[in-house]
């Protein structure tokens, strides 16, 4: 151990039960550090934690790639087409994890006098469901045959409100398109996402209903949703999903066009990423706030050790060994601080994750209480803070060196 790093731990660990001046100001940098650390944990995980179910919730609509027939932006529903055979093809492409059809019906669902237009999204037996039956509030979700009409529906909990029913009600659906056509379904189950946009229109059926509907063969969906291995690759997913998707437009003479989430929903994942740097914003004015408390401390202490300071001078000491005694020390307060704003920080957002105690307005921020997600990034950020809050020490500590011994040793 350094002279100077003993030094330090001595004043370090004396310093409780002395009346000075240095210990308020000690407690409240150290409090400074711990609020700074408190308040980037909460931001960090709250913002990823958003982020995370915001994103959840697109894709489990939606999925990672979307692939749509290009003619239906002119035509109406264009279907694509996709033999089974070259399903399985498509699920070896470089990077997808899953693909699954749908198809889409638009319509008007009817309960007694009131009416709601609706998109009827039919599903299959090979559809993953895990998203809608985690949001799933009362019933279930059916297992849809491609084969056999199943005249069960799915509809969300602001659908089920505005029409007033109930689970097992029965509903009258039409469908106008050369005429009026008519289906009687019964709610099977009700799910609830917050994403009122998506909440008010989407309704769940069996794919064979929606196929029939739409007058298509088996081999044609509205569209093929792709889920991605790794969301970080998912634009080089799409180039590959793209050129695999060629060679089946190809074959069926049909123009295709691919999308991923994001090019899906530009607004909302812009809102996402100007989050990002609002985080940004936040760290910067915290860091700042905790480095003026902790350089408060270190001048005030250095102050009332002026004559300590003046001693090891005359004992021959140099500017920058005392320099490093009181950045030992103020490392000390930093890393005191810094435990009880990690302890006291990790067990408030443990707190909210395990209790929703603090709530949201679902129609504005899409979700009912404050998500909280944990993140390795929260390690390395307390290493750069702690860092940033040393470097910031550096420059108030070359005050030691305008310190005269002869004057030092006689201050009180």
């Amino acid at each position: 151990m350094s002279l100077e790093l003993f030094i330090a731990k001595r004043l370090y660990k004396t310093r409780n039960g002395e009346k000075r001046l240095s210990k308020p100001a000690v407690v409240i940098a150290q409090w400074g550090v711990a609020i700074g650390i408190i308040v980037m944990i909460a931001s960090i995980s709250i913002v990823i934690g958003f982020k995370h179910e915001i994103q959840e919730k697109i894709i489990g609509f939606g999925g990672h790639i979307q692939v749509r027939n290009y003619s239906a932006w002119n035509d109406g529903e264009m279907p694509v087409t996709a033999e089974k055979e070259e399903i399985e093809v498509l699920k070896a492409t470089n990077g997808v994890a899953h693909i699954q059809g749908y198809i889409n019906k638009p319509g008007l669902i009817a309960a007694g006098e009131e009416f709601e237009g609706i998109i009827l999204k039919g599903i299959g037996e090979g559809y993953d469901t895990s998203f809608f039956l985690s949001n799933i509030e009362e019933g279930t979700i059916p297992n849809f045959s491609d084969t056999i009409a199943s005249n069960k529906i799915v509809v969300s909990r602001n659908i089920a409100q505005k029409l007033n029913v109930h689970l097992g009600d029965k509903l009258n659906i039409y469908f106008v398109e050369d005429g009026v056509r008519a289906r009687r379904m019964t709610i099977e189950g009700i799910y609830n996402t917050n994403m009122g946009e998506l909440d008010n229109i989407i309704a769940i059926t069996d794919i064979y209903t929606a196929r029939r509907l739409n007058r298509w063969n088996d081999n044609q969906y509205t569209g093929l949703e792709f889920t991605v291995q790794e969301l970080n690759n998912i634009d080089a997913t799409s180039i590959f999903v793209g050129e695999a998707m060629d060679k089946v437009a190809n074959k069926h003479q049909e123009q295709l066009y691919v999308q991923t989430v994001e090019e899906m929903n530009p607004a909302l994942f812009a809102w996402l990423n100007l989050l990002d740097q609002t985080v940004w914003i936040i760290l910067v004015l915290v860091i700042g706030i905790s480095g003026f408390t902790i350089i408060s401390g270190l001048l005030i202490l250095i102050l009332e050790k002026t004559n300590l300071i003046g001693i090891l001078k005359a004992l021959g000491a140099k500017n920058i060994s005392i320099r490093k005694i009181f950045l030992y020390y103020s490392m000390f307060i930093i890393g005191r601080g810094m435990l009880w704003g990690n302890i006291i920080g990790l067990l408030l957002c443990l707190l909210q994750q395990q209790t929703g105690i603090i709530g949201l307005d679902p129609e504005m921020y899409y979700m009912n209480q404050v998500p909280i997600e944990f993140s390795w990034i929260l390690i390395p950020m307390n290493i750069v803070m702690f860092i940033i809050s040393v470097c910031m020490l550096v420059l108030p500590s070359m005050f030691i060196s305008r310190i005269e011994p002869t004057k030092a040793i006689r201050f009180e």
